[in-house]
């Protein structure tokens, strides 16, 4: 058989392929107009058939392969992994797959073979048939996306050390500024108290603004350590029950400012895993905006509840306040940024950054639907789910 396949490849393959009733050179014809590379070694690893895409990739010609092994034309690390790759088909007795490095013109190239044992007819393996197709091009793409992707983890993990050195500098000078400011406010404040008879009115004025603003910037000092807080706080989640935390975050707002009158609506059953602590935090401060926007109505309404959009819980607090313009959207929970002047409503702009720090640390997301004078309705999740904005 060895002499008759390597001086006739179309021999070979009617040998090999005995019991097909399609002719030997329609099966040269076919595979020899396909695009993968495709192969028969004998039992001794001979080559009894390549065909004309072996030629193409390899640069060589039929009648200088047939008859010749992988050894002899390839280097040896790559012809022996072939070779055992042929013995595993015939001890399998059936097709086998997987993936071979072959030269290129441009370098090594990634192979996804399929070889299979060829039975004579006492059902003797006789010889071994490859088909092989290039994956080379997949194969550097996926390799350059998983160096992306761990050039981003790195970057990512690079990220987080900064922001937490950039945090623990926050927190310590706004942590050692209290005390001198709040030295400068209480001296400013005895002044006012039990000097102010024995100064001219441009002085008390100006006492006055100094302790404003002692003041000011100590409640900064006490927004920035709160907002540093919620990053550095350790995570403890467990069951949490939203309505319950509304309830007493409303409860707390009526009697800080019993002349108010709000429709607060909060449905039942609202409940999260998370943290409890830092929940709390982002509700508070969610409804409280609902509450401090809804100060010029006299019909105030406050609602908190919940809705799926694919499949994703998803919590909101709305309301029919003030509201906001969507052109600022990208401003929304940049800490220290206001969307209304301060004459209008009281405070830093520091709630919403507290609140989209919190949602992040669950791994959630938050979003936004406000019109100006129509009120604001903000979306929350507390998982890693993308759940987008329901319509209505």
């Amino acid at each position: 058989m060895e002499t008759d396949s390597a001086s006739d490849p179309a021999a070979a393959l009617a040998c090999h392929a005995h019991d097909t009733q399609i002719g030997t050179e329609q099966l040269l014809a076919l595979i020899d107009n396909t695009s993968a590379v495709i192969y028969i070694h004998d039992q001794s690893g001979r080559y009894v058939l390549i065909n004309h895409e072996y030629e193409r990739r390899f640069d060589v010609r039929r009648e200088d392969v047939v008859g010749r092994t992988d050894h002899e034309l390839f280097p040896s690390h790559i012809a022996d992994a072939f070779r055992a790759n042929d013995r595993f088909a015939v001890r399998a007795g059936g097709p086998v797959q997987m993936e071979e490095i072959a030269p290129g013109p441009d370098g090594p190239h990634t192979y996804l073979t399929v070889k299979v044992p060829l039975m004579d007819r006492a059902g003797q393996a006789c010889a071994v048939a490859g088909i092989s197709t290039d994956i080379t091009e997949r194969k550097r793409a996926e390799e350059k996306v998983r160096r992306l992707n761990a050039e981003l983890e790195q970057r990512v993990r690079e990220l987080e050390v900064s922001t937490k050195e950039l945090d623990t500098f926050a927190y310590s000078v706004s942590h050692d500024l209290r005390a001198p400011l709040g030295s400068m406010a209480g001296l400013a404040e005895i002044l006012i108290q039990d000097h102010a008879d024995g100064l001219d009115e441009e002085a008390r004025h100006y006492l006055r603004r100094i302790h404003d603003n002692a003041a000011r910037m100590s409640q900064l000092i006490d927004d920035l350590l709160r907002l540093s807080r919620v990053t550095r706080a350790e995570l403890r989640c467990e069951r949490v029950d939203l309505s319950r935390l509304a309830r007493a975050a409303v409860a707390d707002l009526r009697d800080a400012d019993p002349r108010r009158e709000v429709n607060a609506t909060i449905d039942d059953d609202l409940v999260c895993t998370g943290d409890t602590h830092l929940v709390q935090l982002a509700l508070n401060n969610l409804i409280g905006n609902a509450w401090k926007f809804t100060g010029g109505r006299p019909d105030a309404r406050i609602e908190v509840g919940a809705t799926l959009s694919e499949g994703d819980e998803v919590f909101f607090v709305r309301d029919n306040g003030a509201g906001f313009s969507m052109r600022d959207f990208d401003r929304l929970f940049q800490p220290f940024q206001r969307l209304h002047a301060a004459g209008d409503f009281a405070g830093h702009g520091i709630g919403l950054s507290i609140v989209h720090r919190v949602v992040s640390r669950h791994g959630g997301r938050i979003w936004a639907d406000s019109t100006p004078g129509a009120g604001a309705t903000f979306f929350f999740t507390l998982t890693d789910g993308h759940a987008e904005p329901p319509s209505g």
